[in-house]
């Protein structure tokens, strides 16, 4: 399988991505963030992956390991101001417990595939043959994946900024992943980050301020990574 996968790693990453985006259309579309079969689904897509890279014994390789040298990267506290953002303007609770759960549920398996796909598959993928490109790539595709909110009702403009501060939080994330050899930080953002989206109280600041804060910090916090971190330098 080991070999298969070498050879044919392109091509599994493809596969992964678009089953993973037609799986989550499917869910959202039809149950909806908070439905349990969404949770499942979810659920059912992570624990293969991590099996895919358990068994290929790429743990390491794709980063399921402790990053090195915390304190260069600032103990990753600049990763929990991102996270604050959802809470700017207090916390709204208008589902109930059971739904809650299930997002949360939801969203921790989200942080889990989408940073392996994208920041573990895709950018390993790439690497190998140009790494200038494989961080673009890495960061365009996964802040461009979410355009797919329009096709489920989300209005246009939140969506384009939304696009623009994935792609910056995408570069930030495949930063820190070069750079400490970890994807464990990363997974524990996105995944914090997106189970509190639940609990957002919309208004100026979240629609607004909030994107462009998520816009500007992750690139701020990338240079420092890169500048401080001159061991590898990007090629």
């Amino acid at each position: 399988m080991r070999k298969f996968f070498d050879k044919h790693d392109m091509l599994v990453t493809i596969a992964l991505i678009i089953l993973y985006v037609l799986s989550n259309s499917i869910c959202l579309n039809n149950f909806g963030v908070t439905d349990y079969r969404t949770a499942i689904v979810n659920t059912i897509f992570s624990i293969i992956l991590l099996l895919l890279v358990v068994i290929l014994k790429k743990t390491k390789y794709y980063g399921l390991t402790k990053p090195d040298n915390v304190k260069s990267f600032l103990y990753f506290i600049p990763l929990v101001l991102i996270v604050s953002v959802n809470l700017w303007s207090g916390i709204n609770i208008n589902n109930t417990y059971s739904e809650i759960a299930f997002h949360i549920i939801t969203m921790l398996n989200v942080g889990i595939i989408e940073e392996l796909i994208f920041r573990g598959f895709l950018f390993k993928m790439m690497e190998k043959d140009n790494r200038k490109l494989a961080v673009i790539v890495s960061s365009v595709t996964f802040g461009i994946g979410h355009i797919i909110n329009l096709f489920n009702g989300a209005d246009v403009i939140p969506t384009l900024l939304q696009i623009c501060y994935a792609t910056s939080i995408g570069f930030l994330f495949v930063i820190i992943f070069y750079k400490s050899k970890s994807l464990i930080p990363c997974i524990l953002a996105h995944a914090v980050n997106n189970s509190l989206s639940i609990f957002v109280e919309e208004n100026s600041i979240t629609l607004y301020i909030a994107p462009i804060f998520l816009i500007i910090v992750p690139i701020i916090y990338s240079i420092f990574i890169i500048k401080n971190n001159k061991k590898k330098t990007m090629v």
